[in-house]
């Protein structure tokens, strides 16, 4: 499976297919040269204020951007739009009961709506969450709750070309520590994400998630997950992780989720639908308070900010990415891309992630300052070449420590290339491995970006730059 451009002929192997057939196309364009050059001016050199229609592979992200089944849209027709005690709840609420084993669930319009009901929550002031590596919208419902992130992953996660099986691992040394020197009474949760977004997509093993939950345990402290890729997690728990490999990605879903206390999930990702999210708990108390809230800040708590018909979409979804050849050819295509850089000498990070192929910007710039933002001029770079749209996960993403106003520098300075669930094909992904060896062999040509506007908030969403002479 490694490298999908191999034939069964000359290795003495068969190759396999995606698992689904094409039904409807939707036609794109490459811009020319000079139109490509005024669009990336117009955006401020920020592939997120690119307009879509001035893109060809669109590989920004993967939320909301899948394509959803035949299955899929035949439930938007039974959508229940009832305002309160929707079916499409109930049959939700079954369905997250069933693959993730839950108590309650608290809908929400998607991935952020639910971090901001938990951060506030469950969050005092002046509290700390220890988790594995930060991400950008859950620090920063964190922090706006009153609590301060702490990184306790594993040093390999920040070192790109680890090839450590696990590198979402909670270091367990890092996390006593804390509690130690914190106090358990101080600490809102550990926050413990499977894939590790921020790290290139890497997994927490299961073996893992048991330590943490033994751990949590002795000091009577919460566990919650960002379940947003678990399924994509589950995969490299069977690949990678002994005793698992027969078991089926539904049961080892299942199984990592029971070490939890409860949830929080966009359903954009695994889900395999445009828009949702959810909100899990198992304590009653905290979840009575959080359909309080989902009153207050999505909607009535049987449809939480999302019409019924997507909230039967997400039901489907949820059976679908479970499907154990299903993900073999999610994982597999980003494989396909990644294997074929390496082949180049292409820097990216190591070992392959779940959801995306994340090229390490120090690797093509390492002469550039951090304060040229590598990552964000290789953004750059590759659309100008070709219309290829990705995103800067590097200084910009990290922006400011609250204490210093000074910029963070993650040890990671990276360009994340998404791949949308069963969107483009393997040609696409040729297309795109050529363009990235364009920008990488003219790569001596780079002067990097200075930032020139810069929002409050999550600054690499609307930021703008312009090139260095």
């Amino acid at each position: 499976m490694s490298n999908m451009k191999t034939t069964g002929q000359q290795h003495g192997r068969r190759s396999w297919a995606e698992p689904w057939k094409i039904k409807m196309v939707e036609p794109i364009d490459m811009l020319d040269d000079e139109g490509r050059r005024g669009a990336m001016e117009e955006a401020g050199y920020n592939t997120f204020l690119l307009r879509s229609d001035a893109v060809y592979i669109d590989l920004l992200t993967d939320s909301g951007t899948n394509a959803m089944s035949d299955r899929q849209w035949a439930a938007l027709m039974m959508g229940d739009e009832a305002y309160a005690g929707s079916r499409n709840y109930y049959r939700l609420e079954e369905t997250v009961q069933k693959f993730y084993g839950y108590r309650y669930l608290v809908p929400t319009h998607q991935g952020r709506g639910a971090e901001h009901l938990i951060s506030q929550a469950a969050i005092k002031e002046g509290q700390v969450v220890p988790g594995n590596m930060y991400f950008t919208t859950t620090r920063l419902h964190q922090e706006l709750a009153g609590g301060t992130f702490i990184d306790v992953i594993i040093d390999e996660a920040h070192d790109p070309k680890s090839e450590h099986p696990f590198k979402g691992n909670i270091d367990l040394a890092k996390l006593e520590r804390v509690i130690e020197e914190r106090g358990a009474g101080n600490i809102a949760y550990v926050s413990l994400a499977g894939t590790v977004n921020m790290a290139g997509g890497q997994p927490v093993s299961m073996e893992n998630v048991k330590a943490v939950r033994e751990l949590c345990n002795r000091h009577g402290v919460k566990l919650y997950l960002d379940a947003t890729r678990l399924a994509e997690n589950a995969y490299f728990i069977k690949e990678r992780e002994p005793g698992w490999r027969d078991r089926p990605i539904a049961e080892i879903v299942r199984a990592f989720c029971d070490y939890s206390d409860g949830a929080w999930k966009s359903s954009k990702k695994d889900g395999l639908v445009n828009i949702g999210g959810w909100l899990c708990v198992n304590d009653f108390e905290l979840f009575e308070e959080l359909r309080n809230m989902v009153v207050v800040y999505e909607g009535l708590h049987t449809y939480g900010g999302i019409a019924g018909r997507d909230m039967e979409a997400m039901a489907i979804g949820i059976e679908e990415c479970m499907n154990d050849d299903y993900m073999h050819s999610r994982i597999g295509q980003v494989r396909y891309l990644a294997d074929m850089l390496l082949e180049w000498g292409i820097p990216i990070v190591r070992p392959t992630g779940g959801h995306a192929v994340f090229l390490d910007a120090l690797g093509f710039y390492p002469d550039m300052p951090r304060e040229c933002y590598p990552a964000q001029t290789l953004a750059a770079k590759l659309f100008l070449d070709s219309g290829v749209r990705g995103m800067e996960r590097g200084a910009v993403s990290a922006g400011r420590d609250p204490e210093t106003g000074l910029d963070r520098k993650p040890a990671l300075e990276l360009v994340r290339l998404t791949l949308p669930r069963r969107v483009y094909t393997q040609a696409h992904m040729d297309v795109t491995a050529e363009a990235i060896k364009a920008v990488w062999d003219k790569r001596g040509e780079a002067k990097g970006l200075k930032m020139v506007y810069e929002p409050r908030y999550l600054r690499f969403f609307q930021a703008r730059f312009e090139p260095l002479e």
